[in-house]
């Protein structure tokens, strides 16, 4: 939309659209009320709450109707007695009430939103939310980049690559090792993301049950909201104020922000790369690189992954610094920072989107590779004074210092240093047949 305040629903909305279903003001209404419908049925499988019966599978389908029916046209509805109300929850619960009224549950209308606080219903939602939306699109997408730099990593594990260390060239690695570093890097991130839990309470006003004792003091509440947290998919949290603490959003934050911050280490590297002209960008039919250079092709996916990752770790260390904090048993806080998690996904989302762009674009430029290599024979005097050391030959870094430091070496001067040296002839033949190109170490030994 061109109207759009954010940039995400509007130069972007085609791009982030996959997230919508999980973190749109529909999808927190819908998720709402799932819990409350959720939380009814076990209610009503609770045998020591006479005064709600068991539900019979006619009204069990009334109640799953309720929620498979609910689309954006119902979620206005929800909207509509908001604006009666002010208050978004209270209105889930008296759109339940208006649309159950005119069923067989009319009788039990009052078990609506039963004990329960907001934030009861608020946690769940939201957690709903992130669960959804992490194994629907931000692990796949995680996976999809570590796996495409596993294989661009194994494609080019032997092509020998100029190292720089503080800018300087410095011993030669591969291509595909250096990538394999961050695939190696990001896919312990992504493990973590996957394995982090998502937690959920109902447990009433302060988290102590108050209410429900007070109702029915021989039901296992605490049994209960175990089990109605499990079965939605959540782990559960036992000890709470009014509010779920949010450490587990931390926690994730705190990953999926380190998963960023290592590829922007990546797009930073790629960039180089492709500045010293190790990588060509395969050309995009009808794409310009620059409104007044016509010869440019720029490595803007790269760059415009940077930008939008550091957008989202932005709003993801705010979330992870500011949700765990809340005054008392609680306060309002948390609401309004957690209506932007969908922010933080949405500028990651578009990051990666970039980077995978940016990855398939890539083309090795071997004539520039051998070039910086075949440029920086001087690379060799670690390997010489390292087998000079072995060989008790004194002062061989010295030697090696004195030959090399800042001065242009050849192919010649390396062989004319070696051939004069006092050494075993199996270890200056091994010498002689090193070359910049070859002198890889294990860097192709995975």
């Amino acid at each position: 939309m061109i109207s759009a305040l954010s940039p995400l629903d509007g130069r972007y909305a085609d791009k982030t659209q996959s997230l919508a279903p999980f973190f749109s003001e529909y999808a927190l209404i819908k998720n709402r009320l799932v819990v409350e419908v959720s939380w009814l049925m076990a209610l009503s499988a609770e045998k020591g709450i006479p005064e709600l019966p068991p539900f019979s599978d006619s009204q069990i389908k009334i109640l799953e109707q309720l929620i498979k029916g609910f689309d954006e046209k119902e979620a206005e509805i929800v909207k509509k007695i908001e604006k009666t109300t002010n208050h978004d929850v209270k209105a889930v619960e008296y759109y339940m009430k208006e649309k159950l009224g005119k069923t067989s549950l009319k009788s039990h209308l009052e078990f609506i939103h039963f004990a329960c606080t907001s934030e009861d219903i608020n946690n769940l939602g939201v957690a709903l939310m992130i669960q959804g939306a992490n194994r629907n699109v931000l692990e796949p997408m995680l996976k999809e980049i570590t796996d495409k730099l596993d294989k661009l990593a194994r494609k080019w594990k032997s092509v020998a690559l100029l190292s720089l260390t503080h800018g300087q060239p410095a011993t030669p690695t591969t291509v595909g090792k250096e990538l394999m570093v961050f695939a190696a890097r990001l896919e312990r991130q992504q493990k973590l993301i996957e394995k982090q839990e998502i937690l959920g309470k109902i447990n009433g006003a302060t988290g102590n049950f108050n209410a429900h004792v007070m109702a029915y003091p021989k039901v296992e509440w605490k049994k209960l909201s175990k089990k109605f947290v499990q079965n939605l998919g959540l782990a559960w949290n036992e000890f709470t104020t009014q509010i779920e603490p949010h450490d587990y959003q931390s926690e994730l934050y705190d990953h999926i922000a380190r998963f960023n911050t290592i590829l922007i280490d990546l797009d930073r590297d790629l960039w180089n790369y492709i500045s010293r002209g190790i990588f060509k960008q395969t050309l995009v039919k009808g794409e310009v690189g620059s409104s007044t250079m016509p010869h440019k092709v720029n490595p803007i996916d790269f760059e415009n992954s940077e930008g939008n990752l550091g957008l989202a770790n932005a709003v993801f260390r705010h979330l992870s610094e500011k949700l765990p904090n809340s005054r008392m048993q609680r306060d309002l806080t948390d609401s309004t920072v957690q209506r932007n998690i969908g922010v933080a996904y949405g500028y990651s989302v578009l990051a990666y989107q970039s980077t995978l762009k940016g990855l398939n674009k890539l083309e090795l430029n071997t004539k520039v590779i051998q070039e910086e290599l075949e440029e920086n024979w001087a690379l060799l005097a670690e390997p010489i004074q390292t087998v000079m050391r072995k060989n008790g030959v004194k002062g061989a870094y010295e030697k090696l210092k004195e030959l090399t430091r800042g001065k242009e070496i050849t192919r010649e001067k390396v062989w004319a240093f070696i051939k004069d040296l006092d050494i075993p002839k199996e270890d200056k033949v091994q010498l002689l047949k090193l070359t910049p190109n070859n002198y890889i170490g294990l860097a192709d030994k995975f």
